[in-house]
C-alpha cells in the first residue's frame, strides 16, 4: 500500500521525488522519506506523519543536489509510525538506501542471521534487512542489480523494492513480486514508481514489469537506451536470475491534470464531480455499428463463454458492492447460477471450481493482493478468469484470461467513488455479453439495455445538480454517532456502500442492512431519531419489494426513526413516511445504483468534512491494498 518514486536523469531528483511523492500519498500517509545520491556519497531524510512533515524537515535541513534519488510514504505495516521506521531504510555504513511495499514473511530468520554477523539493525521493520543484505551482496559482487537479484532470491512474501547505492551514483534498481511497480522513460530520464501518477508531469511512456523481475536504471550519456529506454538512459530487466526478460511499453492516456484537484477542496469532490465522463468513457467503443456488445478486451472465445455454467465474482470493500449488484444481473439476464466472495476469504474455503467456471475479478488499481490470491487460485482449479480493473498494465489485468477496462481515469481519493460506478458499468456489460453470446436475450433486448445505460451518464448529472439539500442534512447530522442504511434487491448493496463510506470518511457507527433481516435482529438498534437511510426500490419495476420497504419505513418510524429516504421522481407512496426526501431520476430496476449511490457519496463526503475529517486520506487507511 506504500508508494515508492525512484528517479535517474538530468533534474533535481530531490524535486522530481518529493512531487512524485505528493502524488502518491494517498497510497500510505503514516510516514515518508528520500534519499538522494550526491558528492560520492548518500544523503537521507525521513519523518513520521504525512509528506508535509518531510518537507519541513527538507526545509531545515536541506539535503544535497543530486541527479539520483528514491522516495517514500508508507502505510504501516511492521513497525509503528515513526521516525525511526520511516523509510528509506539504510545500512550500516550509510551506503545503501531501500524503500519498501508489502510484507518480507522470512524476516525474522534474515533479520537473526545478520545479527549474528554482526549488523546492528535500528528500525522494528522488515524492510531494514533488505538494505543490510543488499549491502553485503554488493561488498561481494561490485553491481547492484546483481545484489538485489541475489536478495531477492532469499525474500519469501510479496514485496516492491527500490534501491540505491552511494558507489553507482547513476543507477536506481527495482524490483517486484506480488506487488506494483512499473517504469517512466523519458529523454535522458526515468522513473519508477508504484503508480504512473507519480511521473505522468514528466513522461506518459510506460514499460509493465512483469511477476519476478528486476529493472535497472542507468545514466549513461551518449547510451543506447537499452530495453525500453532513450538516449542518455538504458532500462534494463531481468528475471531473478539474471535472465532478459520481454517486456510490454505502453501509453498513458490521460495527462498530469487529471491526477490534480483542478480547484475542487479535494480529490474526491472532483472525482465525484467526474462520474458522468467516467460513466460514458466506459460505454465507449464497447458497441459496434450494428448495435452489439463488442468487448475487444474479453480474450475468451465465445464458445467458452457458451460453456460457463456458474460464474463466480471476487472482490473487495467497494469492488465487492459493485460484484453483489453484478450477481443480481447477471442471473437475470443469463440465467447463470453467480456467487459473490469476498476476495480474501475465497480461496480458505476450498471453492468448487472448473473449466466451466468465469471468476470475475473486480479491482480498481487491479494489484489487490486478496484478490490476485483468488484470481491464481481460480486459475489453478482450471476456471477462466475476466478482470475488472481501471489500471493498464496491472498485475490482476496481466494474469487473468480476460480484462475490461473502466476508463475511469486516476481516483485519488481512498474513499472510492468513480470506480464503484464504472465498475457497475463493466459488470452490466460483461452480464450483457454473456446474454449476447448464450442467446438468454434477444440482440434488441440487450441494446434496448445498452440504451438504457447510454442515458445513465446525463441521469448521473442531474442527482449532482441537486445535491445542495443533501449536504445541508449531512451537516445537521454532524454530531450523530449512528446511521443506519437499509435496501432491498440491488438496493441493499447500496445500502452497504453508503455505510461503508460513512465508516470511511466520518469513522461513525453505520451499518447497511437488508430491509427483509429488520425483523430478524436489527430493529432493536431502532430509537428516538436515529438517522436511516432507505434506498427504495422503483415501484415501476418490482412493485412488491417497494410495498415491502415502504412497511420498513413504517415499522421504523412507529419506533421514533429519523428517516432519510431515497426514491425515485414521481413516487409519492413514500413521502408520508420521509422526515427528508431526495428525489433521484426514475431509472430500470437493475441500473437504479448507478444514481441511487451518489447521493450517499456527497452525503458521507459533506458529513466527514463537517466533522473536522480529512477526506482524501482518512486514518489508518490507504487506496491500494497490496498485502494480505
Amino acid at each position: 500500500m506504500c508508494g515508492i518514486v525512484g528517479y535517474v536523469g538530468g533534474q533535481s531528483a530531490l524535486d522530481v521525488v518529493v512531487a512524485g511523492l505528493k502524488r502518491l500519498e494517498y497510497r500510505g500517509y503514516d510516514s515518508s522519506g528520500v534519499a538522494v545520491l550526491a558528492d560520492g556519497g548518500l544523503a537521507a531524510g525521513k519523518k513520521a506523519g504525512k509528506l508535509v512533515n518531510l518537507e519541513k524537515e527538507l526545509v531545515g535541513r536541506p539535503l544535497p543536489a543530486g541527479a539520483t534519488g528514491i522516495g517514500h510514504t508508507r502505510w504501516a505495516t511492521h513497525g509503528g509510525p515513526t521516525d525511526a521506521n520511516a523509510h528509506p531504510h539504510l545500512d550500516n555504513a550509510g551506503r545503501v538506501a531501500v524503500v519498501h511495499n508489502g510484507i518480507i514473511e522470512n524476516f525474522a530468520v534474515l533479520r537473526d542471521e545478520l545479527a549474528e554477523r554482526g549488523h546492528e539493525l535500528v528500525s522494528e521493520t522488515d524492510t531494514e534487512v533488505v538494505a543490510h543484505l543488499l549491502a553485503e551482496s554488493f561488498s561481494s559482487c561490485g553491481d547492484l542489480a546483481e545484489s538485489m537479484r541475489l536478495v531477492c532470491r532469499r525474500l519469501e512474501g510479496a514485496f516492491t523494492l527500490v534501491a540505491v547505492h552511494a558507489d553507482e551514483p547513476d543507477v536506481v534498481v527495482g524490483a517486484r513480486r506480488n506487488s506494483p511497480l512499473v517504469v517512466g522513460v523519458g529523454g535522458g530520464e526515468a522513473f519508477l514508481a508504484s503508480d504512473v501518477a507519480a511521473f505522468i508531469a514528466h513522461t506518459r511512456s510506460a514499460i509493465e514489469l512483469g511477476q519476478d523481475q528486476v529493472v535497472e536504471l542507468r545514466r549513461d550519456e551518449g547510451g543506447s537506451g537499452g530495453v525500453g529506454g532513450a538516449a542518455g538512459v538504458s532500462v534494463t530487466v531481468t528475471d531473478f536470475h539474471g535472465a532478459p526478460a520481454e517486456v510490454r511499453s505502453y501509453r498513458i492516456d490521460w495527462d498530469a491534470s487529471a491526477a490534480e484537484k483542478g480547484g475542487y477542496d479535494y480529490f474526491m469532490l472532483k472525482e465525484i464531480a467526474e462520474q458522468p465522463k467516467a460513466v460514458a468513457d466506459t460505454l465507449l467503443g464497447r458497441i459496434d455499428s450494428g448495435g452489439s456488445l463488442t468487448l475487444d478486451e474479453v480474450r475468451i472465445p465465445d464458445s467458452v463463454l457458451r460453456e460457463v455454467d456458474k460464474v463466480v465474482v471476487v472482490a473487495c470493500g467497494t469492488a465487492f458492492h459493485a460484484g453483489m449488484i453484478a450477481k443480481l444481473a447477471i442471473e437475470h439476464w443469463t440465467r447463470i447460477p453467480c456467487e459473490t466472495e469476498l476476495a480474501s476469504e475465497f480461496r480458505y474455503r476450498d471453492p468448487i471450481l472448473d473449466s466451466r467456471t468465469l471468476v470475475i475479478a473486480i479491482s480498481q488499481s487491479g494489484e489487490t493482493m486478496d484478490t490476485l490470491m483468488a484470481l491464481r487460485h481460480a486459475r489453478e482449479q482450471g476456471a477462466k478468469v475476466l478482470a475488472i480493473c481501471n489500471t493498464n498494465g496491472s498485475t490482476i489485468s496481466r494474469e487473468s484470461d480476460a480484462v475490461l477496462y473502466t476508463h475511469a481515469g486516476p481516483e485519488v481519493a481512498v474513499a472510492s467513488t468513480k470506480a464503484f460506478l464504472t465498475q457497475l458499468v463493466a459488470c452490466y456489460l460483461v452480464a450483457l455479453y454473456l446474454a449476447q453470446v448464450r442467446g438468454s436475450k434477444w440482440g434488441d433486448e440487450v441494446r434496448g439495455v445498452v440504451r438504457e445505460l447510454s442515458a445513465i451518464s446525463g441521469e448521473v448529472e442531474r442527482v449532482l445538480e441537486t445535491m445542495e439539500p443533501v449536504r445541508e442534512l449531512a451537516r445537521s447530522l454532524a454530531r450523530k454517532n449512528t446511521v443506519l442504511f437499509l435496501g432491498r434487491h440491488v438496493g441493499y448493496p447500496v445500502a452497504l456502500e453508503g455505510a461503508l463510506k460513512l465508516k470511511e470518511l466520518a469513522y461513525m457507527h453505520a451499518e447497511g442492512f437488508a430491509a427483509g433481516e429488520l425483523k430478524h435482529g436489527p430493529i432493536a438498534l431502532i430509537e428516538d431519531d436515529l438517522p436511516v437511510v432507505v434506498v427504495v426500490p422503483s415501484p415501476r419495476g418490482r412493485s412488491v419489494l417497494h410495498d415491502k420497504i415502504v412497511s420498513n419505513m413504517q415499522e421504523i418510524r412507529a419506533r421514533g426513526a429519523r428517516t432519510i429516504v431515497i426514491a425515485e421522481e414521481g413516487d409519492e407512496a413514500v413521502v408520508p413516511y420521509a422526515d427528508h426526501l431526495i428525489r433521484i431520476p426514475a431509472t430500470p430496476t437493475l441500473l437504479q445504483p448507478l444514481v441511487s449511490t451518489v447521493p450517499l457519496q456527497v452525503f458521507a463526503c459533506e458529513l466527514a468534512t463537517a466533522r473536522g475529517n480529512e477526506v482524501d486520506q482518512p486514518r489508518n487507511l490507504a487506496k491500494s491494498v497490496t498485502v494480505e
